[in-house]
């Protein structure tokens, strides 16, 4: 997301907080279109999976989910009252986990909500490295497909581990052994822990189009598919040059599992105190 977007989404955020009985909450119906949903039938589904998650974890859901009704006007004028409900921050943050993840709205609202104070910097920063997490585990499903659709294919993880370092090379312009040693990556540890974001996504497409390509010609044996592998990633990486991206110019990037460390523990801050 841009700086703008969160910008707005933040301030947005703000203006509908308001105080119900002496704390701090969100009306369901105002966060229904801000979180992007045009109908309040498919939001109702999830405030139900919402709850399903509070009980799940031993919290009454009306203290998180109260009940209040709502005037809204309809045909020539008239009022009619709607269900509504005034919904505490831990509510909001349980809608957010079971919202559609494909909106911007909702990974915004995953980390607005987990953020105990709320400062639009932190919201950014908390969703940037919410974006490299979510990079680097899409990575890991990619190369988990890849894998298997090699292994049908005679491709045992030795070889596969030799195709994704030639991949490398050719994304890069350098062994992978070289570029952890730059990045300051300890040997043992996979590459992609240390990358940024940007070139987290430029592997995964350049796997991406090997794992589609490697079925469509049907290829088989380790030569072949590397160079599938490495044209691939030479094409990603023209495309980032083109922009003016140099892959291996990108500075490292933290330990993606302390950065996951982090999250989840920013996330159990969410959770209410037990009286």
């Amino acid at each position: 997301m841009k700086k703008e977007e969160i910008k707005d989404l933040f301030d947005r955020f703000e203006s509908i907080a308001c105080d119900y009985e002496g704390v701090e909450c969100w009306s369901a119906r105002e966060l229904c279109g801000l979180l992007g949903y045009a109908k309040w039938e498919r939001f109702e589904g999830v405030i139900e999976r919402a709850k399903e998650a509070c009980t799940s974890v031993g919290e009454r859901i009306e203290d998180h989910f109260p009940s209040a009704g709502k005037m809204i006007t309809v045909a020539k004028g008239a009022q009619r009252e709607v269900v509504d409900y005034m919904l505490t921050r831990y509510a909001c943050y349980l809608i957010a986990q079971n919202g559609d993840p494909r909106k911007p709205e909702i990974a915004f609202a995953q980390n607005y909500f987990a953020v105990q104070t709320r400062v639009a910097e932190m919201v950014e920063k908390r969703l940037l490295e919410y974006e490299r997490v979510q990079a680097r585990h899409k990575l890991a499903e990619t190369e988990k497909r890849l894998s298997g659709v090699l292994y049908e294919r005679g491709v045992d993880s030795k070889g596969f581990a030799l195709i994704r370092s030639k991949g490398d090379k050719a994304l890069f312009h350098l062994d992978t052994a070289i570029l952890k040693r730059k990045l300051g990556a300890p040997e043992s540890r996979p590459l992609a822990d240390f990358l940024s974001t940007i070139n987290i996504k430029a592997k995964d497409f350049a796997t991406e189009m090997t794992s589609v390509n490697v079925q469509q010609k049907d290829l088989r044996g380790i030569e072949l598919i590397s160079n599938e592998h490495v044209e691939n990633n030479l094409a990603v990486r023209k495309i980032m040059l083109d922009r003016g991206i140099i892959p291996e110019n990108q500075p490292a990037s933290e330990d993606i599992k302390k950065v996951e460390r982090r999250l989840t523990s920013e996330e159990k801050k969410v959770l209410p105190k037990k009286k």
